[in-house]
């Protein structure tokens, strides 16, 4: 049994009629790319999400490949489960399946909701460590008026909204927890993964949403959807950052490049494990941010750096990009040299950096070079790498 510390399960097993026309909503586009995916991508990138489940229906299966096609690769997504008949049947059987794998922690969110963000994600998260569930949640601040009937409605009462909260997902718990409480309420349909905890007596917390967290429900909402991403993109910039190690060559029997362990006639000299690829990366991620290099982070004069793994560097220039308000968007990386072989290598090398980097291994280019014999690379005295990192970042005014 694999075990890992918190799942995400995507739902996206409904139908969306009230979206109208143009199929189920979640595969539908918006700004050229199927709503689903942008969802799935936003708990993919987030560091403490170890995997990803989706659940969908069982006729979806072809919508969902083309929708997810740029990730169905990516390292922590899993193979998607079909759900049932009620959402509730669907976020049951999601966590059915996730038995085996026995996550400690269960985030569940709704595919529709495309504009999760990774500070909400954190937040939920943080939550479960003092209690068994939380749900994102906004105050409500309209009044709120009860009507005496559904077909012609008028006002019966003010309802009181010192107390009232809007419900949003992700809503996460303790995986065995949830997972109780679901199989304990088969049959009965309620309105979403928190009362059914409620039911179990599970203690819940209220942590804060975001209003950007719309769900998507009719037709008019892909309209807001619109508006809203276009806000979100014009308040964005890109920037790119490059980066250039080298590393001669020393005795021994293998080297480590981009994460992955090739044989070889010899090794790379350097204080770390001189992972050449590595560093010309993450010297490219924190120039696009203007953080230094990995000696401002790393000085190789400090003795606990000795022998260091070089994922610890990546890892420090990732936390730095999310501090930042940033996403990694897309790495290249050159690497310089004779030998060893870098082609049979390259897909675990990429699978290794988007692993690092919490993003699609599609975003991630590794390729080879040699210098046609000349200099040092030439006489396989070592190994060069040049790397460019894009990075999306809030615009500073």
């Amino acid at each position: 049994m694999v075990k890992n510390n918190t799942t995400a399960i995507i739902v996206a097993a409904g139908r969306g009629a009230r979206a109208g026309a143009g199929g189920p909503k979640q595969y539908r586009p918006l700004a050229g790319r199927a709503v689903i995916a942008r969802t799935v991508e936003a708990f993919l990138s987030h560091g403490e999400v170890d995997a990803v489940r989706v659940i969908i229906h069982r006729d979806d299966r072809d919508e969902y490949d083309t929708a997810m096609s740029d990730l169905l690769n990516h390292r922590k997504l899993m193979a998607p489960v079909f759900g049932g008949a009620e959402r509730q049947d669907s976020v049951r059987l999601g966590l059915e399946s996730l038995e085996d794998a026995i996550p400690m922690r269960v985030l569940i969110h709704d595919a529709a909701r495309p504009f999760i963000d990774a500070d909400t994600i954190s937040r939920v998260i943080a939550a479960l460590d003092t209690k068994d569930g939380s749900i994102a949640a906004l105050p409500v601040f309209d009044t709120i008026k009860k009507s005496d009937s559904a077909s012609q409605p008028c006002i019966d009462d003010t309802v009181p909204r010192d107390a009232l909260w809007r419900a949003q997902t992700p809503q996460a718990f303790h995986f065995d927890k949830i997972l109780s409480a679901h199989r304990a309420v088969i049959g009965q349909q309620l309105t979403d993964d928190a009362a059914v905890g409620e039911t179990a007596g599970l203690a819940i917390a209220l942590v804060a949403g975001s209003p950007d967290n719309m769900k998507i429900t009719q037709a008019e909402d892909f309209g807001m959807a619109e508006t809203l991403l276009g806000r979100k993109t014009s308040n964005m910039e890109y920037r790119t950052g490059h980066g250039f190690d080298v590393h001669a060559f020393e005795d021994g029997d293998a080297v480590i490049i981009c994460g992955v362990e090739i044989p070889h006639t010899h090794k790379l000299k350097g204080h770390s494990d001189a992972d050449v690829g590595m560093h010309a990366l993450t010297d490219a991620i924190l120039g696009a941010i203007g953080e230094g290099d990995i000696g401002d982070h790393f000085p190789p004069t400090e003795a606990k750096w000795n022998g260091a793994p070089s994922h610890v560097f990546l890892e420090k220039a990732r936390d730095l990009v999310a501090d930042h308000n940033g996403t990694i968007t897309h790495c290249d990386v050159t690497l310089m040299c004779e030998a060893p072989k870098i082609g049979p290598h390259r897909d675990a090398m990429r699978a290794s950096l988007a692993l690092i980097l919490n993003i699609s291994d599609a975003r991630i280019s590794v390729k080879a070079t040699t210098t046609e014999q000349l200099g040092f690379t030439g006489r396989r005295e070592g190994i060069a790498a040049m790397a460019t990192a894009t990075v999306s970042l809030p615009v500073i005014d």
